[in-house]
């Protein structure tokens, strides 16, 4: 069945593995960035260093979560380093424009990454000044979604009413947050094996169902074009 979204006046996007297929795997060059600059700030063998990375990656949120709060990083340039990635993998999406160009209302990118990594992205997916912000780490004064903190500030930047609003995502743990809220919520699925990463950074296999899901789609612009179709009011 095609998603009923005529109640949403805000579309909130994640970026990564959402915006754009998880196959291109940005993350592995990510990973990779973020264990030198662990290594280098730390002063550590890469090994352990990488252990130190995921570690943190699981208490705190975030890998840069964990450095501020034991380390007193400043997150400028771990920003920066390990955002500083390849973006060759990433298509030129043509159809998601005109899917996400076709949406009534204002339309977020709500990201854990940073904003300047998130305006490189959308201007590679060729989606540039179809959104009303992209909200990065930083606007959330570094607290990573699922916090709550994270949406409250997001909200309140932009006013946003939650129960006249749509996430997508990728995180299913994200989503249980924004359900919570009155969202309706969305997990844009991979069905490559990525047992190779930590758990908590896997993107969602169609395994992921849950509670706190309302629908599931392995494919964001046919999704976006499906709900369209089927409430063709709502973009008269």
């Amino acid at each position: 069945m095609s998603a009923d979204l005529t109640h949403v006046d805000h579309w909130v996007f994640d970026l990564d593995n959402t915006l754009y297929p998880a196959e291109c795997d940005l993350f592995a060059q990510i990973d990779v960035r973020m264990t030198e600059f662990v290594a280098k700030a730390l002063d550590l063998p890469k090994e352990d260093a990488r252990r130190i990375q995921k570690q943190y990656y699981a208490e705190h949120g975030t890998t840069l979560n964990g450095l501020m709060a034991m380390h007193k990083l400043d997150p400028g340039p771990f920003l920066d380093y390990v955002h500083d990635i390849d973006l060759t993998p990433i298509p030129l999406m043509e159809g998601l424009k005109g899917a996400i160009e076709a949406l009534p209302g204002k339309k977020y990118v709500f990201t854990n990454g940073s904003r300047g990594h998130a305006d490189r992205v959308v201007e590679k997916l060729g989606l540039t000044g179809l959104f009303h912000d992209h909200f990065g780490i930083e606007n959330t004064a570094y607290q990573p979604k699922p916090s709550r903190t994270a949406f409250d500030r997001f909200h309140e930047t932009h006013e946003i009413d939650p129960y006249a609003s749509v996430m997508f995502e990728d995180l299913s743990r994200n989503l249980k947050t924004a359900h919570e809220l009155g969202y309706t919520t969305v997990l844009v699925h991979s069905d490559k094996d990525w047992s190779h990463e930590p758990a908590e950074a896997r993107p969602a296999g169609a395994n992921h169902a849950a509670d706190h899901i309302h629908y599931l789609t392995d494919c964001l612009t046919s999704f976006l074009k499906a709900a369209q179709t089927a409430n063709p009011a709502k973009t008269d």
